[in-house]
């Protein structure tokens, strides 16, 4: 039995064998339409959640599965106290895999540690989000043909960002990628990201505060919003929240064929003029991340 904690949980190898299943689902997509009949997904959400929670249930259904679970923890029996091994000991009777997100870091861990099933972890903390990384390395590669010789922007709030930490740390197994980390001072990405992941593996970036400055250099930018929810007060999240917005005018100074991607949801940080820009793919993002959750459970439950 096997569990997705990380990205890394899988090798190249594997991740491209994963991508290659998920293309051929989107291509055709009657052809796995039956597949996981009589399965069934249990999506076990602590933390509010729409694209992550119904992009699950949308790829099981797709699959002819079923889906079961809750979306909030006051609706489960963790208002009541019970523990995240003990509630996946109980969905392990009822479901066959299940997805969950928590907003402490290392819980789906001790999830898949108790677990009679395959667990995926759907985002923990400010850690990891190993199924957004997926659904954006599948998208880099539907769009640009393969991962490699590409200069990626991150910009935002790259310390409290799980899917920017996600996605670094996939990335650096690809053959000439480059960074920007564009952010403010207090949002720049943790050391232990910097240190242990960028230097250790003599990847080249470089951190910026303006964005204007990194735009003629991106092959991708990745945008991402300024969390609310990971800051410890009102005051501090108010006076960065507002630190960057692409709009029209800065697009002007980016490649054509440079690639506007987003975990979702925006708040302001991308102007809703932007939308329209054929370089923007935030939303074909979100529908790539369905396809990838599909070839996610086949083969975890090994029926791909």
């Amino acid at each position: 039995m096997r569990h997705l904690m990380s990205p890394l949980d899988f090798s190249v190898e594997e991740l491209e064998e994963l991508m290659t299943l998920a293309e051929d689902i989107e291509n055709d997509q009657e052809k796995y339409s039956k597949k996981c009949a009589g399965k069934k997904l249990a999506t076990c959400f602590y933390e509010p959640s729409t694209r992550t929670r119904l992009s699950f249930e949308a790829a099981m259904m797709n699959l002819g599965g079923n889906v079961l679970g809750f979306s909030e923890a006051s609706s489960s029996s963790a208002a009541k106290g019970e523990s995240v091994s003990d509630t996946v000991r109980v969905i392990s009777c009822y479901a066959d895999i299940c997805a969950i997100r928590h907003p402490k870091e290392g819980a789906p861990l001790v999830a898949s540690l108790h677990s009679g099933i395959p667990v995926i972890n759907a985002g923990d903390g400010g850690h990891q989000h190993p199924t957004q990384t997926l659904t954006d390395l599948f998208t880099i590669r539907s769009l640009r043909g393969e991962i490699k010789d590409l200069t990626i922007g991150l910009c935002g709030d790259l310390k409290f960002g799980r899917t920017v930490h996600s996605l670094i740390n996939a990335l650096v197994r690809y053959p000439g990628i480059k960074f920007k980390l564009i952010s403010p001072e207090e949002l720049r990405v943790p050391s232990y990201i910097r240190d242990d992941v960028l230097k250790k593996n003599n990847i080249e970036f470089e951190e910026l505060i303006r964005l204007e400055e990194a735009m003629p250099d991106l092959d991708i930018l990745y945008m991402t919003r300024v969390q609310r929810e990971r800051f410890f007060n009102e005051e501090d999240y108010v006076r960065m929240k507002d630190f960057y917005v692409l709009d029209k005018n800065k697009m002007t100074l980016a490649k054509e064929d440079m690639m506007v991607l987003h975990p979702l949801p925006r708040v302001n940080e991308i102007s809703v003029e932007v939308d329209d820009d054929p370089r923007a793919a935030y939303f074909k993002q979100a529908q790539y991340g369905v396809y990838i959750r599909e070839a996610l459970i086949l083969t975890l439950l090994g029926l791909n």
